[in-house]
């Protein structure tokens, strides 16, 4: 047998299950409380039952301990306990009917609220990429009018080199012509 703490017991047979368990309900939990906190009442307490024996084991450091010996049944305590199922009535066709009609009734309900459930998904998915195309569309077209700007700035930016280009080289052309008359002048005093 083996040593067990207060409110744990092994179950030694299963064809004793029954018994253990009515004698179980038979030893209160509090006489056992007692007997752990009061050992001189322990004696008073354990003792011999019908189908099983506790003894006390000495005190461990984790609390008391009892050894549970059952013993075995007797051929008349098991037809007293033998319990009796209760008896079946019998079920009409109307009833049969009606928990079928139940049971269609509750698919159709099932049914019908998993199909709303994948309408609500697809209708969310349907809102989702109605927004991403939206954005998509949004962004191709600031993508479009910023580059268009940039093609603008890049167009008058080099209209501007240009002009400014074609400026000095008139400045240029102008004084370059502007020193040609001064020597032609400076030649022609000088011969």
């Amino acid at each position: 047998m083996r040593s067990l703490c207060p409110f744990q017991f092994i179950l030694i047979n299963h064809s004793i299950d029954l018994s253990y368990k009515e004698k179980m309900k038979e030893i209160s939990v509090l006489s056992l409380i007692c007997s752990c906190l009061y050992p001189e009442s322990r004696k008073n307490i354990m003792g011999d039952y019908e189908d099983m024996d506790i003894k006390p084991i000495n005190k461990r450091a984790s609390g008391q301990a009892f050894e549970v010996i059952l013993k075995p049944t007797s051929p008349v305590s098991e037809v007293a306990h033998c319990i009796t199922s209760p008896p079946k009535r019998d079920i009409s066709l109307e009833d049969i009917q009606k928990k079928l009609e139940a049971a269609e009734d509750r698919r159709r309900c099932q049914e019908a609220h998993v199909l709303q459930t994948l309408a609500e998904k697809r209708e969310h998915e349907r809102d989702v990429l109605m927004k991403a195309m939206e954005e998509n569309s949004n962004f191709s077209r600031m993508a479009e009018e910023k580059l268009q700007m940039k093609m603008e700035q890049i167009e008058e930016n080099r209209m501007a080199y240009l002009a400014a280009m074609m400026e000095r080289l008139q400045e240029k052309e102008k004084h370059a012509q502007e020193v040609r008359r001064n020597k032609e002048l400076r030649e022609a005093l000088t011969a």
